[in-house]
């Protein structure tokens, strides 16, 4: 058996799918298809079902994936501690982000790294802050970026930046006219927010309890960029990030109000699994987002 068809199972089972399996190890679906048929073959266990959400584990292959996911991790290791030993930086940094902040804060820092070190394969993706916190614990990440991270068991905790949070709405609102806007003039609004197991969202709720504001919620969703589209209609107004709305302000589609009694911001949070050991790749990562920092992270807050 080899390395790499463990690794093409835990990314099945990471992702749900033959497809992006496929693509992260570069192969085709065909060929996910037939290292999972040699496995189970192998182990005369069937591994994993196909279901309408997607691929998972039977109970045998959560055993295996359980085991297999080690063995990866572990060799990962092992290739990034004698990579150290040369000035080659290669191989594979994963990342995981959600969508506000990997669509407007890593643009720069991509580019820099990407041209900086052109052997490195960054495989970047977006999901909700909990999966982020697993995946970081398990290893299937190297490096979680997040929105108002909170202390959890081995978890080591880089403080990355601070988004000002904004109004937003259509440029033919009534409110679109405002300069800055109280809190509370948000109340009884129709509101366009985040899901409730959102950190954003969470963080906006408190504001609105701080200020004794109510507001009527037309439509929860997952990402900052339904937020705008439907905002840009005129279905009612939001709380966003401010970069994530400059495009929409140079384009005219939204207008950006910012509030006048307090400066409401999210904070981003880089997370790590404490004491893991870093290829020469991840750590270059860590320390281009973070230049302040040193790359093997001895400045970092533990949490």
């Amino acid at each position: 058996m080899h390395i790499e068809t463990l690794k093409v199972f835990c990314d099945l089972i990471d992702t749900g799918s033959f497809s992006v399996a496929a693509a992260q190890n570069f192969v085709t679906q065909s060929a996910v298809s037939q290292q999972i048929r040699t496995l189970e073959t192998r182990y005369g266990r069937k591994l994993v079902e196909r279901a309408k959400r997607g691929v998972h584990p039977t109970p045998a292959g959560e055993i295996f994936y359980e085991i297999s996911r080690d063995i990866v991790n572990r060799y990962r290791e092992l290739e990034g501690r004698l990579q150290a030993f040369s000035n080659i930086v290669a191989g594979t940094v994963r990342v995981a982000t959600v969508h506000s902040v990997g669509l407007y804060e890593f643009s720069d820092a991509l580019k820099r790294y990407v041209k900086a070190y052109p052997n490195v394969n960054i495989r970047l993706e977006y999901k909700k802050s909990n999966q982020i916190y697993d995946d970081v614990l398990s290893g299937a990440l190297d490096v979680g970026v997040i929105a108002f991270p909170t202390k959890r068991p081995q978890i080591r905790l880089i403080p990355f930046r601070e988004d000002r949070l904004v109004l937003i709405c259509n440029p033919t609102h009534s409110l679109a006219r405002n300069k800055t806007i109280p809190v509370a003039k948000l109340d009884g609004e129709r509101f366009v927010g985040f899901e409730k197991d959102i950190p954003t969202h969470k963080a906006i709720e408190r504001i609105f309890q701080r200020h004794n504001v109510r507001v009527t919620y037309v439509a929860e969703v997952d990402n900052v960029e339904v937020i705008k589209r439907i905002v840009e209609v005129g279905t009612g107004v939001a709380i966003v990030p401010e970069p994530a709305a400059l495009s929409e302000v140079r384009n005219r589609t939204l207008v950006v109000i910012p509030f006048s009694d307090e400066g409401f911001v999210r904070q981003l949070g880089i997370i790590l699994k404490e004491g893991r050991h870093f290829s020469p790749a991840a750590e270059k990562f860590i320390g281009i987002l973070t230049p302040e920092v040193e790359a093997g992270t001895d400045n970092a807050q533990k949490t």
